[in-house]
């Protein structure tokens, strides 16, 4: 019998890949300054879209937090009894974390990840050093999004919107299906955020891919026209899809975030 990657309780196993990542700071490598770097994956994806990122601040010695947002790594069944509430909570919970043990933190995310992050730097603007999205969701033209309040309740999922990836052979390790309860949760909660970008500062360093089948293009200009960073970086990925962490302009995300974090980070 073929051993499920999930086992038989989803509830209790994770799969491999989706296991959350915690490097400690190496000051010696950052100038005797701590940094921390919080890093999101997205709506039904998993730790595994962001490893290799968050290995590669790592090794530049900056303290890395990648956690498994709840629900999430085991069975789009299980994420369908959590909530955007449950995904900030923990976003929230190991941002205190890393700030507590850090001078200063940066904070990182892909699509429902960016959002995220954008809600943590709403919230906690004297602490967030800056903010890297890619590719942040917080709007769609989507027509049956408008439905799902009444089609939650008739269909648990929809199609899974994971693996948007130009790059050949490469694996996100998300859902299939997208639960419609934990979906229209997180649509909830878009307008608020939207209503809320006033108040992120920080700097803001923003890589959208020139094709992104999942995330349409009302998104950038309304982050880009509301937040109040002093500093804005927008950076256009010709190479990639959605999932650009892991396609063919990740070295370009890596290199240039960990620039960013350098800088905004540095001792004034």
């Amino acid at each position: 019998m073929p051993h499920h990657p999930f086992g038989h309780n989803p509830r209790m196993t994770i799969h491999p890949l989706a296991s959350p990542l915690s490097v400690a700071a190496r000051p010696e490598l950052t100038g005797g300054r701590r940094v921390g770097v919080l890093l999101s994956h997205g709506f039904t994806g998993s730790p595994a879209s962001m490893k290799p990122w968050g290995e590669f601040l790592a090794e530049r010695g900056y303290a890395v937090e990648v956690p498994r947002l709840p629900g999430h790594g085991t069975t789009w069944q299980d994420m369908n009894r959590t909530a955007w509430q449950d995904w900030y909570g923990e976003a929230s919970r190991v941002f205190h974390q890393l700030s507590a043990e850090n001078d200063a933190v940066v904070v990182a995310g892909l699509s429902m990840g960016g959002a995220l992050m954008l809600r943590l730097a709403a919230d906690q603007p004297d602490r967030v050093a800056g903010v890297v999205v890619v590719n942040p969701a917080l709007a769609t033209k989507r027509l049956d999004v408008k439905l799902l309040p009444v089609l939650k309740h008739l269909v648990p999922s929809f199609p899974g919107i994971t693996n948007d990836i130009k790059k050949p052979g490469i694996e996100e390790h998300g859902y299939t299906r997208t639960p419609l309860r934990a979906a229209h949760s997180m649509f909830r909660a878009w307008p608020l955020l939207v209503a809320d970008l006033p108040r992120v500062t920080a700097p803001l360093l923003y890589f959208r891919s020139t094709i992104d089948h999942v995330v349409d293009e009302l998104t950038q200009p309304l982050i880009t026209s509301r937040v109040s960073s002093r500093e804005i970086i927008e950076r256009r990925l010709e190479q990639s899809f959605h999932v650009a962490t892991l396609d063919n302009d990740a070295p370009q995300i890596f290199q240039e975030s960990a620039d960013f974090v350098a800088r905004v980070t540095a001792a004034s």
